[in-house]
């Protein structure tokens, strides 16, 4: 592992810009249905702060010790599917329950990861239709930039112009200097409110926990089930779409370990982050790809930030215009985007399967209670399969003739 001397020099603003970007974007993008969450479980106030508490070192501690480990850029986060699930899913059911359904779904989790199974099975999906799942994935992130423009038009311009011209004339600072923009603008236009914000300490809380095997099967599979199906596999498609051909299992044993220790505090998931890692792992990071992994670093260490004063996440989401962290998002995403959707496309062969793939996965369809991501990934890897078989077939009968 790297010594904090080898890794602090040689830090440029636009990598610790990505991790704060990151984490942002993480944060107010689901924090609200981790509440929900947590307020379908009956959590009291204490309990929910303490949930923040858990998930923020747990994501903090994951994505600083496996990008030293593995010198990639692997980003965590928590489950947001697995949220959602959870805040439709535990009305009535008591705390020490919904903790053992955590448990069981990260320990699933820890199997797959240990057995190996999942690296096996992402190890047979041609790079093709990675490139356009994680496209599929981030296409509507990189909308989410436009998506603005009528309600605040004056921001969302003024940050892409700062962008373009920043793109052109210093591209490694165009993210810091649009999100720099974005703030002045917010500040001009009165859109930024601090004056509720307090410094609040979360305090860690111990539920012990109570396995029930109806809840366990009602909760933690499909926990388990959404948290692999739309949350692992893009993640990993981030990371392979980036170039890092880091081992899956390791990734996946860690993040389910840390899972386990971490539930009885109120971590319901971890798993690899898609949209938020793609931030990490793209150019505006770091123009050296053996370098991203500091931003990732840094993303961990804000992460820790927000676990330590998870009370405060309330005040900090009303303070920050919607707008502004849509915008940011998108533009953060705009190379990771163009060099998926070229690398999907680039071979013919595979050009069909690879468009099916990015469609599926971009129309944001669910079946079964599994996200677009998994399926996506299934009709992809369908249809390159039919269309090898037929392939292989005819030129088969040719040879024969």
């Amino acid at each position: 592992m790297a010594s904090l001397k080898s890794v602090l020099p040689d830090i440029p603003l636009s990598t610790v810009t990505a991790g704060f970007v990151t984490v942002l974007v993480g944060i107010t993008s689901s924090a609200a249905i981790v509440f929900q969450a947590a307020q379908a479980a009956g959590a009291t106030q204490g309990q929910l702060s303490s949930w923040l508490l858990a998930l923020g070192v747990g994501m903090g501690v994951t994505s600083i010790g496996l990008s030293l480990r593995y010198r990639a850029p692997v980003v965590t986060a928590w489950s947001t599917p697995g949220a959602a699930l959870l805040a439709t899913s535990l009305n009535g059911t008591p705390m020490a329950e919904v903790i053992g359904a955590f448990l069981f779904s990260a320990l699933l989790i820890v199997v797959c990861g240990v057995t190996g199974w999942f690296g096996r099975l992402m190890g047979y999906v041609p790079m093709p239709i990675v490139s356009a799942l994680l496209a599929g994935v981030l296409v509507e992130f990189g909308m989410g930039a436009f998506t603005s423009l009528g309600e605040q038009p004056v921001l969302v311009l003024g940050m892409l112009v700062a962008y373009l011209v920043c793109k052109r004339l210093l591209a490694r600072y165009a993210i810091v200097v649009a999100l720099t923009s974005g703030v002045v603008i917010a500040i001009g236009q009165g859109l930024l409110d601090f004056a509720a914000l307090r410094l609040e300490p979360a305090a860690p809380v111990f539920t012990m926990p109570e396995l029930s095997w109806t809840v366990a099967v009602s909760v933690g599979i499909p926990l388990f089930v959404v948290t692999m199906a739309s949350q692992n596999i893009p993640g990993v498609a981030v990371l392979r779409g980036s170039g890092y051909d880091t081992p899956v299992s390791p990734l996946i044993t860690v993040t389910g370990a840390t899972n386990l220790a971490l539930a009885p505090f109120g971590c319901f998931g971890l798993n690899l982050a898609a949209i938020t890692g793609a931030i990490c792992s793209g150019p505006e990071s770091h123009e050296d790809p053996a370098r991203r992994y500091l931003a990732s670093v840094w993303a961990g260490v804000f992460y820790l930030l927000v676990g330590v004063f998870g009370g405060t996440i309330g005040a900090l989401l009303t303070a920050v215009p919607e707008a502004l962290v849509l915008t940011i998002a998108g533009l953060g995403l705009f190379s990771t985007i163009a060099n998926s959707m070229a690398t999907a496309l680039r071979e013919e062969r595979t050009r069909e399967a690879a468009i099916i793939t990015f469609l599926i996965t971009a129309s944001g369809v669910t079946l079964l209670g599994i996200g677009s991501a998994f399926w996506g990934l299934a009709g992809g890897v369908a249809a390159w399969t039919v269309m090898t078989v037929n392939r292989r077939s005819r030129q088969e009968v040719a040879h024969a003739e």
